[in-house]
């Protein structure tokens, strides 16, 4: 399981609003919105890297 850490974010009410109406539509958390748009823009620029392959994780079929 991932790591989680938490992380205060200072951010101006206008954004914060946007999300929060953002975040109902898509009917996530206000917290899962946001890193969703992080990891976004992280995965677009390449800056994310993918996570490592579980060796547990059976996907041939075998």
């Amino acid at each position: 399981m991932m790591e989680r850490r938490a992380y205060p974010l200072r951010i101006s009410a206008v954004v914060l609003d946007a999300m929060q109406r953002w975040s109902e539509d898509e009917l996530r958390s206000l917290n899962a919105q946001i890193e969703f748009v992080l990891r976004d823009a992280l995965r677009r620029s390449g800056r994310l890297r993918p996570p490592p392959a579980d060796p547990m994780d059976d996907t041939d079929g075998d």
